[in-house]
Order: structure tokens, then sequence, then C-alpha cells
């Protein structure tokens, strides 16, 4: 597979590339921060790293799910569920295919502040799309400097200041859903402010799915004096309500796909969250050359959720339960140092420190037919990292830069136990993990318009709290569970021709020891095991391009072969990892006046390859295809500016599982995803 996808890549640049025109690089290319935490062009930043605009986030859909826009990413896979009580399935090279709820293997942050904890679960449940002023993935060796559980970096920062202006936007889809928004955006000196506040309710597509979620976000900056600045930040998730459909089996989903898991409707399954977040960001100029920047941030989160476990199955006197009663306190600082201009001005080197810390109060009840009953758990969680990290880039010759960085990071998991009873023994304990990882790398500048890259990193990931909580061999808590342990390289090339052409082109091997991966998933409940040995080999591919002066052309596609080397699974495929994942559009936009001006028109080709359900590989979700249409109109009038939209998902009405559900033990894998769909919008926008 690596070599066919290498040929067929490499054909397909060389037919692309005989039409450019070899021109001055485009200067108006995006930026971004996490390949070096500095800002530079993509093009100079020597690792896969991709980005997505205010515009193309809008354009994706009516931005309630990051699988909206993720899809026009090499590299990333946000699966949609169609469920809101566990969150979409977000992977970037495989890594976070195994989570049947929340995000494991990659690391999010939003306007800097983690949303991922020091466990390595994230969520994304709380970001706000309609806000965001630019989505940035970084893939590959460079993403472990970011620490634990680090397969990809996911950084998302939200729009601030500009002229004043308020806006207010309406969004309707199939099965009654609605998101109603209003933001505010302004400035004056020394200040910039955004808030934001949205309503989103749908009935589900599925049955048993109905949700409705609120998101307050609010961002200010001050200049502190000519060489500082402080942000703030804050933000308020509630989801009151979210019902849970649960899996279908194969027989199910051939014949009712819009069904929900009978078990699911008995225990009434679904959760309800709330979430509260505070951040404050400090950048400090000392002088031209060199700078300091620290942040701090707390939140709280709280849940709850009905699981679909039998009542029988609870009855054990080692079951936690049907019911998860959870409060979350969580927190950190960070301090960075960042000199540029060393050595000549051919060096630029950043240091710092992380401290992040988590406290939970775990409570378990029995669920009879969705009521709280008896309590069976009770315990306090607490989980914290230390690390510091290092990196250095030299560009020790005209064409030659070279990088080297390394992370030391200690993280250690606390257990006290509160509930002993007759048949459930005291289950607390701690446990500690360490590790330092170094990544390499060299990048060639070829010329102006091309840059070849080479790197190597070594990361690890912990289990979280949810992987530790079950064992299958006994009650307690699986502190037998070794972190995953892997070796990446990856070698990629960008190319910028002219004015609007770009191609990036990586491949990538990784290895890793002790891969974490679900053992057996059955009514809410999953238990983790450490595999051999796994290995990810891939190529991802970004390219656009002008098609004339009112056409241009998208691309992402990505070849992944991710496989077990060892053990009982020994060649078989990872489960919930796509072969295949290709992202096709065609956008028109005729800059003319009268009827035409403002209108936008754009098709679009989504190609997803099998996935399999288990390590055993004895079932898949089938390959599929689908198309998208959408048209756009913007208008504006004095002080005014009126955009709708309407957009069509899965014309061809197609019969696809939106993700899957790994190892699950009942055999209920698949989550169907919608057949043709529609969307329509309204988005006013008042400036002063």
């Amino acid at each position: 597979m690596f070599i066919r996808a290498f040929r067929r890549c490499a054909l397909f640049v060389l037919a692309c590339g005989a039409g450019f025109p070899v021109a001055a690089q485009d200067t108006a290319e995006e930026i971004v921060v996490s390949a070096s935490r500095r800002e530079q062009r993509v093009f100079d930043a020597p690792a896969a790293v991709n980005t997505l605009d205010a515009e193309a986030i809008r354009a994706a859909g009516p931005r309630v799910n990051l699988s909206e826009p993720l899809v026009r990413l090499p590299g990333v896979q946000a699966l949609e569920r169609q469920n809101y009580a566990q969150d979409l399935q977000l992977s970037i090279r495989g890594f976070g295919a195994r989570s049947t709820f929340g995000v494991r293997g990659v690391r999010i942050l939003v306007d800097g502040i983690p949303a991922t904890m020091p466990d390595g679960q994230g969520q994304v449940s709380a970001i706000d799309l309609a806000g965001a002023e630019r989505i940035e993935v970084l893939r590959g060796p460079l993403a472990q400097l970011y620490g634990n559980a680090a397969g990809g970096v996911l950084q998302v920062t939200t729009a601030l200041g500009g002229p004043d202006r308020i806006e207010a936007g309406l969004d309707r889809a199939r099965s009654d859903t609605q998101r109603l928004g209003l933001r505010l955006l302004g400035e004056t000196e020394g200040f910039q402010g955004a808030a934001s506040l949205s309503r989103f309710t749908t009935d589900g597509w599925r049955e048993h799915s109905a949700a409705e979620r609120t998101l307050f976000n609010a961002k200010l900056r001050f200049e502190v004096g000519p060489s500082s600045r402080l942000t703030l930040t804050g933000n308020v998730f509630e989801q009151p309500h979210a019902q849970d459909p649960g899996g279908l089996t194969r027989a199910e989903y051939g014949s009712d796909r819009r069904g929900a898991a009978p078990l699911n409707l008995a225990q009434d399954a679904r959760k309800s969250v709330r979430q509260r977040q505070a951040g404050l960001l400090f950048e400090h100029a000392l002088d031209g050359s060199r700078s300091i920047g620290a942040r701090l941030y707390f939140g709280q989160r709280d849940l709850f959720q009905a699981l679909a476990i039998p009542l029988a199955a609870q009855l054990s006197p080692t079951s936690a339960g049907g019911i998860v009663d959870l409060e979350r306190d969580y927190g950190g600082l960070g301090l960075q140092y960042m000199r540029r201009g060393l050595h000549g001005g051919t060096a630029d080197f950043v240091a710092g420190v992380e401290l992040d810390g988590m406290r939970e109060r775990r409570r378990g009840y029995l669920n009879d037919g969705g009521r709280r009953g008896a309590l069976k758990r009770d315990e306090d969680d607490t989980v914290w990292n230390a690390d510091v990290y290092a990196q250095l880039t030299w560009r020790f010759a005209a064409s030659w830069t070279a990088l080297a960085g390394v992370r030391h990071s200690t993280v250690r998991f606390d257990v006290d136990d509160r509930y002993i009873a007759a048949g459930n023994p005291d289950d607390s304990g701690d446990v500690r993990y360490r590790a330092t990882n170094p990544v390499l790398g060299l990048t060639y500048h070829a010329g102006d318009t091309l840059n070849l890259y080479a790197n190597f990193g070594r990361g690890f990931e912990t289990p979280s709290f949810t992987e530790l909580a079950y064992r299958s061999d006994g009650p307690g808590l699986n502190f037998a569970l070794d972190p995953a342990r892997s070796r990446h390289w990856e070698v990629g090339a960008k190319f910028r021709p002219g004015a609007g052409h770009a191609l990036d082109l990586a491949f990538f091997i990784i290895e890793t020891d002790d891969e974490l991966v679900v053992e057996s998933n059955a009514g809410g409940r999953t238990t983790y095991r450490n595999a051999a040995r796994t290995e990810r080999k891939g190529m991802e591919l970004a390219y656009r391009r002008p098609l004339g002066r009112a056409w241009r052309m998208d691309l992402a596609w990505t070849e992944l072969d991710a496989r077990f080397a060892g053990g009982d699974s020994d060649g078989n495929r990872l489960p919930g990892t796509p072969s295949r994942q290709i992202y096709a559009g065609v956008m028109w936009q005729p800059n003319q006046a009268g009827a035409l001006s403002g209108l936008t028109a754009a098709v679009e080709a989504v190609h997803v390859g099998r996935i399999y359900v288990d390590d055993a590989n004895t079932d898949a979700a089938s390959a599929h295809t689908r198309y998208n249409a959408r048209l756009e109109l913007r208008k504006s009038y004095s002080r005014w500016s009126l955009a709708t939209y309407a957009r069509l998902d899965n014309l061809g009405d197609k019969r696809y599982a939106g993700s899957v559900i790994v190892n699950q033990s009942a055999g209920r894998y698949f989550e169907p995803a919608p057949g043709r769909s529609w969307s329509i919008g309204l988005i006013a926008e008042l400036r002063r």
C-alpha cells in the first residue's frame, strides 16, 4: 500500500506541477504557531501542519461539530457519531481512534489554553466554531514536544477585535436542528474584545438522540504598556440533556438505521454536562530578541451520565453501577522563554515548563430504568503532570536549517477509594509514569518555492483515568497498563510555485510499543490492554490551486496503513482507522458586479475507506463516497452585511456508517450517518 501510494502521489504531483508557473511565493499565506511555538508561515514550518481560516470553517456547515471543517485537512479523521452524549471521534494518523467517547491521543488547545486534561483525555464539545478565526493541526514528530498523548496537536484560535460590530446568525437543518448565535467584537486603543453566545437544539436523526447545548465564550486583550499584553478568556458550556442511542448490530444497521439500541432505551442512556473555565495569558517582550510568556487557567466540569448496563449486571459486588456522577476541578500554569537571533541571527531558542492538575470526585450508582439507585462507587481521583521542554532551531547554512528539541514529562495518578464493602475491597493506589522524548529535524530550502524536510521523534501516551477505571480479571483499577511509547519518522515537501498555489506532501512511519487498545466494550463500560506492537505507514497530501479567475480547487488525500505487529492480531488493521480518506472540492466565485456579486457555489466529494470494528477484523464499515453542494450569497447595504447559504450533504443518499464503536462486545459496532440532508442559514452583521 505504501509504495502504491507513493507512486500515485508522485504521478499526481508531476501532472499538476506541469501546469505551474514558477513565481515568487504567495506572501499572504496562512500563519501557524504550533511547529516552533512562534508565528511563521506554513511554508516555513518544518513539519506537516495545515490550517483552516474562518471562511473555510463557515463554508463547511452550521458550525456545530468539528467534523464539518476537519474533513478538509489531510491526516485527520473526525467521524461524526450522531450522538451528542459521546462527542465525535477524532484521530490524527490513527492516534485516538480507539476512543469510545471524548478524545484520546490528540492534544487540544483553545486560545493557548489546554482542552486536554493531564491524563490525555480531551473534549471538543465546548469549542465555539462560530467564533473560530483559525484551526491549526500539527502532525508528526514535532507534535511530541507537546507532551503526553500528543499523536497530533489541534489548536483553535478565536477571533478578537477588529471593527466594532455585532453579528447574529440562525442555522436550520434536518431533524428539527437549530443553532442561534450572537457575537460582539470591538476594539479601542490598547484593548480588543469579543464575546459570543450560541444555543443549539436537535431532535436527533436517530431515535433517542435529542440534545441541547448553550455555549458562551469571551476573550479580552489589554495592551499593558508598550511591550506587554494580557489576554483573558472565559468559557461556559451547558449541555443539560443529550440522549445516547448506542450502537447497532449488523442486522439492525441493515434494517433500521435510525433506531436505537433496546438497552439504551430501557435504561434511558443519556448525559448532562456543565463546564466553566477561565484563563489568563501574559506576553512580555524583554527586548527586540527576547520574550517571556505565561499562562494560568482553571475550570470545573460536572457530569451526570446514565449508561446502558443491565440492572442484573450492576448488582455484582464489584460493579460500579450504571450511573456516573462526576465533579472535576482542573487547572494549570505554564512559563515560556524565547530568544531569537542567537549565533549571529541564525538561531532561535525556546524553553518552558508546564504544570497541570485535575481532581475528580467520581461516584457510581445503580441505573434502574434511568433512575438513580444505590451507591456503588465513591472515590477521589487525582492526576498531575510536570513537564519541561526546550527547542533550538539553527539555520547553519544558506539552504539548511536544523531543529532539535526535548521534553521530559512526569505524570502521576492517585486514587483514594471511599467505597469499601463486602466483596469490594479497597481499590486505592497510585502510579507514576515518566518519559524523555527527543525530536530532531532537518530542512533543505531548495529555493523560494520549495522546502524539503525530515524529522524524527519519540513520544508516549499514558492511560487516561477512564482507561484505568476497569479491569477484566476482577475489581480494582487497571494499574497494570503501561504507557504506549512510539517512534516517528517523517519526510515531506512544501511547494509554492505561485500566488494561490500550494502543495504539501508528507510520508511517515510510526512504530508503537504497548499501544493502548480496547479489550472489551459492553454496556457503556470499556476495558483496555497493551498491544504488543503496532505500525503505521502513510501519506498525506494537501493541494490547492486556482482554476482560472473564478474557480478554485482544494484536495486533501490521506493514505493510512495501521496494523498490529505481533500478538494474536498480528497483521490485522487497527480498528477505527480508515485506510483512505479523500476530500476534493471545487468552488466558483465570480468576481463581477450585478446579480452575481457576492455569490459562491461549491461542490465537494468525500471518500472514506473501510473501517474495521475490532482487533480480529471480523467486520467493517464499508468504504463510501458522498457528494455535497453549497450555495452562498453575500450582500452589503451601508453598515449592514447579510450572508445566506443553503447546503445539501450526501446528495446521493448514500447509506454509510459515520463511525464505529471499537471492540463492542455485543456486536453493536455501527453508528449510522444520515442520508440526504439539508441545512440553511442566515448571518446578519452590523458595523458601527
